[in-house]
């Protein structure tokens, strides 16, 4: 057991405010890398499900035409800058393609800061619930400094100042705004197998039922996906929660980090280049040539 929590005396002794990348890198490739995946997918659902933001979605096409593509080059973009950071030449790259990405439209900052809430708040709530330990004060503050760093380098301002109060923003934003909207059904419809990917294979034949158990009550209803019957609910929240228990007593820490052979894309099977990631030209609706 002492060997299991070894990756975690390491984090307490570091300091989240000059550290946070470090710590959360650990946390994605050696603590909670499954996890980390799933509730980075859970995070990148909701925040395509705000109106708003949905509408830009399906009008440029890019989740529900080119999905797979459009899923391979954020999640290329996102896990660039998590693993080299914001200094280093891959992670300054990645970052300067996110920001050439969205220059084109006219996207709010509270949208901008919905989504930048959704990458803190949802992964840390899974971890909360479902991680084989609950995440601690510096993983809760690393991964808050790491996205209010990213929030800063794309211009996002009036980023509340602490992880709680961010969840609370995200919190109150959210019950506001995630509303029953027909481009969140028809981005849900297309993006679906994103997460049917993280079904188990004994459990494939439940895949959609379970994938609808994983959103919560508001995100369903604003996907108009219907809720699943109570037994899959309840038995998906009890097999995380055995799963959970299992790795905390009986899992062996990783020794080999998430991504050592590099980041394997089905769009990219021969790899790719950081500036070739996203669309090829932006399709602004509305504007010339568009």
């Amino acid at each position: 057991m002492r060997a299991r929590y070894a990756n975690l005396a390491r984090i307490r002794a570091l300091n989240p405010e000059h550290d946070y990348l470090a710590i959360y890198q650990t946390m994605l490739r050696y603590e909670f890398p499954w996890d980390m995946k799933l509730g980075l997918n859970l995070a990148f659902n909701r925040s395509f499900s705000i109106p708003s933001i949905a509408a830009v979605h399906t009008a440029t096409g890019e989740l529900t035409e080119r999905t797979q593509k459009r899923i391979d080059d954020t999640g290329l973009l996102m896990y660039e800058m998590m693993l080299n950071g914001f200094d280093q030449p891959q992670g300054r790259e990645a970052l300067r393609r996110v920001n050439q990405i969205h220059r084109p439209y006219d996207i709010g900052n509270d949208d901008y800061l919905y989504v930048l809430g959704c990458l803190v708040v949802i992964p840390t709530r899974w971890l909360q619930r479902y991680g084989w330990r609950r995440p601690c004060c510096h993983e809760r503050q690393a991964t808050y400094l790491f996205y209010r760093e990213l929030g800063r380098r794309m211009g996002i301002h009036d980023i509340p100042d602490s992880y709680e109060a961010f969840e609370s923003w995200f919190d109150a934003h959210d019950a506001a705004h995630l509303k029953p909207n027909d481009d969140a059904a028809a981005i849900e419809r297309a993006t679906r197998m994103l997460m049917l990917t993280r079904i188990p294979k004994p459990f494939a034949p439940l895949g959609n039922a379970l994938v609808s158990a994983m959103y919560d009550a508001p995100l369903r209803r604003a996907m108009r996906v219907d809720a699943p019957a109570w037994p899959v609910r309840a038995g998906l929240h009890l097999g995380l929660r055995a799963r959970s228990r299992f790795q905390r007593w009986f899992g062996a820490p990783r020794t080999t980090p998430l991504f050592a052979d590099g980041i394997k894309t089905k769009s990219y099977p021969d790899g790719y280049e950081i500036s070739q990631l996203g669309p090829k030209e932006a399709h602004v609706p509305g504007r010339p040539g568009a």
